[in-house]
């Protein structure tokens, strides 16, 4: 089958618990993901969204698997361009696994057609956001701004 697959890997000096907080809590994720957080209670089959600052939903599908601080997994689709909307929705996995003194995050995102334009958007995106979220997690402040 074809398929577009982004896969992102960052080690951030801390450990699974706070980095599963940081990817999880609303008012954490407003400082490194450019004012947007996600809504959800993080449950198999719990609805999710990814919120712009002004209210608007960018981004909703649910959550497929939650294993806390180890493993989140999200179906996942663009609500605001409707080009990439027409896609349909992706896959988004999150796995966190300690090595020595950090945590090794791998965001892997597919979407189950080749030359997904919504694969192509988040691979722009990701290495922004898990940038400020090492930046915040190691130092106390973000890296970038938009």
């Amino acid at each position: 089958m074809n398929r577009s697959t982004f896969v992102y890997v960052a080690y951030i000096r801390t450990t699974p618990e706070k980095l599963w907080s940081a990817l999880t809590d609303p008012a954490t994720m407003k400082e490194y993901w450019f004012g947007m957080h996600q809504e959800s209670d993080w449950l198999p089959g719990s609805a999710w969204k990814l919120v712009f600052a002004d209210g608007r939903v960018a981004d909703a599908g649910e959550i497929v698997e939650a294993d806390p601080p180890r493993r989140l997994v999200i179906k996942w689709r663009n609500e605001f361009k409707p080009e990439l909307k027409t896609e349909g929705y992706s896959r988004c996995t999150m796995e966190l696994a300690p090595e020595k003194d950090t945590v090794k995050l791998t965001i892997t995102h597919v979407m189950e057609q080749g030359d997904s334009r919504f694969i192509e958007a988040v691979s722009g995106g990701w290495p922004k956001i898990v940038s400020n979220l090492k930046s915040l997690l190691e130092t106390g402040q973000t890296a970038l701004t938009r």
